[in-house]
């Protein structure tokens, strides 16, 4: 067993291997604090040569028995990856990919476990440690090691690995992974910071990474590692010229096709002649041609916008893609718009809901709730294809992500905004950029809806085409210059700041002046489509849509919430039947009107706030007869609520029988007079009639200390008998 340790944030990190997991490749044990995980690593035997891509699949679970709980459900079990363990692979996933040898495309698998969680040190933050300490360790090769660590910031000073607690005050989340030399992946939000800032984060975060892969390299040295020797691809010399004759200058004309279907269809119809053209004398090559063929279409791409400034679409590289915005795009929707830039459109929507709407996060460290929420969708048609169309795929969620949290500064609290709000995007047509679409037109669909944003949030993606000591940054990429390019670089934000960022990167790390130079032209990018968006819609409207949920608030006494819920619910079920509206009541006395119709949520407000008052005495009720008794009539004066109207308050006359004035169901107007120590309510009927003339004060009755039962007048008490 071997292990190493350093201090972190205050908190001890250790690295540990050769304990569990020993017939893996790599397996590693990361503990921080009390929080430990398990990373494990694998790779098939066999070379798949039958692909044109690294088949790596990166998988992170939390186990429920890490925080001590035991899975809600039917089944009791861990079942499919949520969204936070999603998030969490495609964070591991996406620093470590770029850094396997191209030719390795052996099936690799890597595995992190959540064991043990403390509840202050997030185990998700410790996947790309434990990644990379695994893969370093085993045979696969793999030019690492990259480090991952989450960059806070309180009270203007920067937290290295915050806790959930700190995380809760904190202005800022930024993860960031890197290598020796410089950043490889970020992403995270905050609260509108300057680009400046931002670096300021990343370069106080990469300092701790550069020890993390200092601690991984000791454990390396530790252990003795053979690694596998990456295969070298035969290069059939004759094959080669023989495409390069054919296709000649035909790559360099289709590269000046602006139009994206056309430009594809040219591309693989001209793959396809060559193919067919070869097939006799190259058999079984067809996967060899394309790919060449694919190779100088990426080199002509990148040498046009490297020596001339042109790109695939004929824009130069500062230039944003045209822009056309149409609020109000559905009828009956709560808000709606079709946000469209170049051949990249979203059409995003509003749904508001009530407090029961809410999602319920069911995690090993919190149970928590959300009130708001964006969905991204990235159907098959969008891009003109014919795939299967299963489940939210992993994309789907990450982007949506990204676009949720560069909202989120934005939401309104639930005591200035009491709706559940989601946000889902339906991605129309897509050329690049499609989550920053999703951000602009989810702003718009707000504001649209008459959600009260402050602001409006923009996005947009940033690309890198970079060739030894020439680059050209990019604003606005397209989704070649994305596939093709170096980087792409997601940055979202308002005129004052940046609310959200993600950066990833094909090649081995950028340094952070060609960072800043990005930041600042994306900044440019971002203003220009901010003015767009304000030219289309300037603010929030100021009324809701009539179809959207109607919602009130009040605050009871936490001690009235027995009387309002009634015995076994029937008060406010009552009350839901009767208006045809949704009660929701929090333990601190928050009551939550909801429904259609707003005239019926404030008779439901009314009928509430009849059960939860106190009634002070002098007050008047209009109260219905529940219950004759010998010594008077009980009055409800209030939902669930009833006082006494004694036999002597009936009338100013002399009543014998409390039948002969009262009947259950009958409706009656009462005065307040008393509310004794027990908190019991004494009302009286003839202090609202008018006095007879010449009334007399008759003999009063006989004492009723204990009218309300068990008064036995002065009857001698009963013997006991034994």
């Amino acid at each position: 067993m071997i292990k190493h340790e350093m201090e972190i944030g205050g908190r001890t990190l250790s690295i540990q291997t050769g304990h569990v997991a020993k017939q893996s490749s790599g397996s590693v044990l990361i503990t921080y604090g009390e929080t430990t995980i398990l990373a494990a690593v694998n790779a098939a035997k066999t070379l798949r040569e039958d692909i044109d891509f690294f088949p790596l699949q990166v998988e992170y679970r939390e186990r429920f028995y890490a925080g001590g709980k035991i899975p809600g459900g039917f089944f009791k079990r861990e079942g499919r990856p949520s969204e936070k363990e999603i998030l969490t692979c495609r964070l591991t996933d996406r620093p470590i990919r770029p850094l396997f040898p191209k030719e390795f495309r052996y099936e690799t698998q890597v595995i992190i476990t959540a064991l043990s969680s403390d509840g202050e040190n997030a185990p998700d933050i410790l996947a790309g440690v434990g990644a990379s300490a695994a893969l370093m360790i085993s045979d696969i090769p793999w030019d690492g090691p990259i480090s991952t660590v989450k960059v806070g910031r309180i009270n203007g000073e920067f937290i290295i690995n915050p806790t959930l607690d700190q995380m809760d005050i904190s202005d800022l989340e930024i993860t960031v992974s890197g290598t020796k030399e410089s950043v490889v992946m970020v992403e995270g939000e905050s609260d509108e910071i300057s680009e400046e800032t931002l670096i300021d984060a990343l370069e106080f975060g990469h300092k701790y990474i550069v020890q993390l892969n200092e601690l991984q390299m000791k454990l390396v040295a530790d252990c003795e590692i053979t690694k596998r020797e990456i295969p070298v691809a035969e290069v059939n010399d004759e094959l080669t010229a023989a495409v390069d004759k054919l296709v000649g200058n035909q790559v360099k004309d289709i590269v000046a096709i602006e139009d994206k279907m056309a430009h594809y269809e040219a591309l693989d119809n001209l793959i396809a002649e060559t193919q067919e053209k070869l097939e006799e004398e190259y058999p079984e090559n067809e996967g060899v041609i394309a790919e060449q063929i694919h190779d100088q279409h990426k080199e002509i791409m990148r040498d046009r916008i490297l020596s001339r400034g042109v790109r695939i679409d004929g824009r130069d590289t500062k230039t944003v893609r045209p822009i056309t915005i149409e609020p109000g795009f559905l009828p009956r929707l709560h808000g709606s718009t079709l946000f469209t830039r170049g051949e990249t459109q979203a059409l995003v929507t509003i749904t508001l809901g009530t407090k029961r709407d809410e999602q319920i996060i069911d995690d090993i460290d919190r149970d928590t709730t959300k009130r708001y929420m964006l969905h991204y969708n990235f159907p098959p048609y969008c891009v003109g294809e014919v795939r299967r169309y299963f489940g939210t795929s992993r994309r789907e969620v990450g982007h949506g992500n990204l676009a949720e949290r560069a909202l989120k500064p934005f939401i309104p609290s639930a005591e200035d905004f009491p709706y559940t709000v989601r946000i889902v995007s339906d991605i129309m047509e897509s050329n690049g950029s499609s989550s920053m679409a999703s951000i602009c037109g989810g702003s718009l669909a707000l504001a649209d809806a008459g959600v009260p944003i402050k602001q409006h949030v923009a996005g947009i993606a940033m690309g890198l085409i970079k060739d030894e000591d020439k680059h050209a940054v990019l604003t606005d990429i397209l989704g070649t210059e994305d596939h093709l390019g170096d980087m792409d670089f997601k940055v979202a934000g308002t005129r004052d700041g940046i609310t959200a960022i993600q950066l990833d990167l094909k090649i081995a790390g950028i340094s952070f002046d060609l960072m800043r130079e990005a930041l600042s032209q994306a900044r440019e990018g971002r203003l220009f489509i901010l003015d767009k968006m304000y030219q289309a819609l300037p603010e929030a409207r100021t009324e809701l849509s009539p179809y959207a949920p109607k919602i009130l608030t009040l605050q009871i006494s936490p001690e009235k919430i027995g009387a309002l819920i009634g015995p076994q619910g029937k008060n406010i079920k009552k009350i839901i039947a009767d208006t045809e509206c949704g009660i929701d009541v929090d333990d601190d006395g928050t009551v939550v009107v909801s429904g259609i119709d707003i005239e019926k949520c404030r008779d439901a407000v009314d009928w509430i706030k009849a059960i939860a008052f106190e009634p002070e005495v002098g007050q008047e009720f209009d109260g219905v007869v529940t219950r004759l008794m010998t010594f008077g009539a009980f009055v409800e004066f209030a939902p669930g609520r009833e006082g006494l109207v004694h036999i002597s308050e009936l009338d100013w006359k002399r009543v014998e029988k409390v039948a002969d004035v009262l009947n259950p169901g009958d409706n009656v107007r009462v005065k307040l007079i008393k509310v004794d120590d027990q908190g019991r309510y004494d009302f009286s009927r003839k202090a609202l009639l008018p006095k007879p003339e010449g009334w007399v004060e008759p003999p009063k009755r006989h004492s009723d200390r204990n009218r309300r039962g068990g008064n036995r007048g002065n009857r001698p008490p009963r013997k006991k008998r034994f």
